[in-house]
């Protein structure tokens, strides 16, 4: 007996049958209907009724897809539940918070991604340097290159990896201090990752940080413009090359504004770049003997 292909089919949404047009036959009972089931009157209802929980996330130690368990002592109807089930339940809040931190590599992600929740409040780092730093961490530990070394430690590297991948103009002072890791100790593990992992990082852009150190000592656009025509020649002819770019920036930034008359003690620039004052001389002394007149200080007339 050869079944006839049965066409044009219908779902009945309040009974979820299937039934064909053609012969007004049930085909099926009880089909998994794929509407939503509540009830909206107007666009704007419907769009904002989702069952999209949480989004997943790298920077989470379960990546967003754990259960939890509400902290209220009251049910769906908002009464309060009898002292047996509320025993009952921090039973369950207990063993689900064990039952997620079973293993080592566990607890250690989960302390980790805590301290970078920390950290990206206080650097204000976007979402996609944190979950660039979470990847970076994970291979890490995947790796074994955290046997021997701080959390604290890779996970700054990480961070300061992240920023520099993803074009935020973030230093390894900046990640050092908001981590409460020292600066060497956060530059052994970047080096420890970058060779390990085999990571492209790009080089920092000097000019940026120019930008930056000008806002901090509010220097003007004039001062500015000058500064980046002097960094961009000092990078034509390699002068910063393997140079801190904060220092490069601050010393410019002094020679500009001896250039423009818009003087700063060499005090005042190394405090806002962060760096000390015999780094800005240093710099500002090798630039002068190898730019000559660029940077030559301006003649004011009597």
């Amino acid at each position: 007996m050869v079944k006839q292909k049965l066409r044009n089919l219908i779902t009945d949404p309040e009974t979820g049958e299937l039934i064909s047009l053609d012969s007004g036959q049930v085909v099926s009972e009880g089909a998994l209907s794929l509407e939503p089931e509540w009830r909206s009157f107007d666009s704007g209802e419907g769009n904002d009724r989702s069952r999209a929980g949480v989004p997943t996330s790298l920077a989470r130690h379960d990546m967003g897809l754990s259960t939890v368990i509400g902290r209220t002592d009251r049910d769906a109807g908002g009464n309060s539940i009898d002292s047996n089930m509320r025993f009952r339940m921090e039973r369950l809040k207990k063993w689900d918070n064990r039952s997620q931190r079973h293993s080592p590599s566990e607890r250690n992600l989960q302390h980790a991604f805590s301290m970078l929740a920390k950290i990206k409040e206080r650097m204000g780092l976007p979402d996609s340097v944190i979950e660039k730093a979470a990847y970076i961490y994970r291979k890490a530990q995947e790796r074994k290159l955290i046997r021997g070394r701080t959390i604290g430690s890779v996970l700054a590297a990480s961070i300061y990896i992240a920023s520099r991948q993803m074009g935020v103009l973030r230093t390894l002072d900046d990640v050092s201090a908001s981590s409460d890791i020292k600066p060497k100790d956060v530059g052994r593990s970047y080096r420890v990752l970058v060779s390990s992992m085999e990571l492209q990082v790009p080089m920092l852009e000097p000019t940026k940080f120019v930008v930056k150190v000008a806002n901090n000592i509010k220097i003007s656009e004039r001062t500015k413009r000058k500064a980046v025509a002097i960094i961009l020649e000092a990078q034509r002819r390699g002068i910063s090359v393997g140079k801190d770019p904060m220092g490069i920036a601050a010393s410019v930034l002094y020679l500009a504004g001896q250039v423009t008359g818009e003087y700063k003690t060499q005090a005042d620039v190394a405090a806002a770049a962060g760096v000390t004052e015999i780094t800005v001389r240093n710099r500002a002394r090798e630039l002068k003997a190898r730019l000559g007149r660029l940077v030559e200080p301006a003649i004011v007339a009597n």
